[in-house]
């Protein structure tokens, strides 16, 4: 067999970038990124794009001229992706050392977890519970002792002293809770107050009591209703004459308001009869 007739099979070779396209910014260094902004590991030797913000590979990073590989500016397999023109191919200095960038690394990881919010969040202020002298006092207090502790802060109060000004909040508190004392050791005012509810407790009695009566008298009421607007029906349809010729007739309004008027009639009568 000739060596013409032998079926020849191209070898797969590695991919490679094989450009020598620079782009036009100046070249970047590591010094100058953030230590999370570059992987300086042999295995994923990488950097952000300050272009488009995207990790790049770093081709021959042991080379003469290392550059980032041409890359886009979205994710892997985003549709129609778009290519990133000024950081693709862009020069890259490695100025850093592994072990240096790993130590700076983890000093910024420990700073960063021992950092403390320098936020302040103010605890919400408690109210003040009043005193137990206030809570049982105004209970312990009759009309008399009342009287004079509002008496004792009238000379005291600067406020309450002045007959033209209104009162403070204590003033105006003693002197409500001197009128509601007075008002229940007067006796002419227990008085009044046990007839007024006397007429009162009366008062409901007689309701109670009417509408027992009109429970009771209701069914009798309805069915005297019913019969009277049935009978009221009734001679009205009477009423109606004939259409017959020589007879009294009625004119076209006059029989629409009497037809209107058996109307309402018929339908009160069934209303009632529900």
């Amino acid at each position: 067999m000739s060596a013409s007739t032998l079926e020849r099979t191209a070898q797969q070779r590695v991919r490679r970038t094989r450009t020598r396209a620079v782009s036009p910014l100046p070249a970047l260094a590591v010094s100058t990124l953030r230590p999370h902004e570059y992987d300086l590991r042999p295995a994923c030797i990488s950097l952000v794009c300050p272009s488009c913000r995207t990790w790049v590979p770093i081709s021959k990073p042991g080379g003469q001229k290392p550059k980032l590989v041409p890359h886009h500016t979205e994710p892997a397999g985003t549709e129609n992706p778009v290519r990133c023109l000024l950081g693709s191919n862009r020069l890259v200095i490695l100025d850093m050392d592994i072990e240096r960038w790993w130590q700076r690394l983890e000093e910024g990881v420990s700073e960063t977890d021992g950092r403390r919010s320098n936020r302040v969040i103010r605890k919400p202020r408690a109210p003040v519970a009043p005193a137990v002298s206030q809570i049982l006092a105004p209970l312990l207090m009759d009309a008399q002792t009342t009287l004079k502790r509002c008496q004792d802060h009238k000379r005291r109060c600067s406020v309450c002293a002045n007959p033209k000004a209104p009162r403070c909040t204590d003033g105006d508190r003693l002197a409500r809770l001197y009128a509601y004392k007075a008002a229940r050791t007067d006796p002419h005012r227990a008085t009044a107050t046990a007839l007024e509810e006397m007429a009162e407790q009366q008062e409901r009695g007689a309701w109670s009591l009417r509408e027992l009566q009109w429970t009771a008298t209701a069914e009798s009421v309805k069915r005297a209703d019913i019969q009277r607007a049935h009978d009221a029906l009734v001679a009205m349809r009477r009423s109606l004459p004939p259409k017959e010729a020589g007879g009294p007739q009625l004119t076209e309004w006059g029989r629409a308001e009497l037809m209107s008027a058996i109307a309402l009639l018929a339908t009160k009568v069934e209303q009632l009869s529900r």
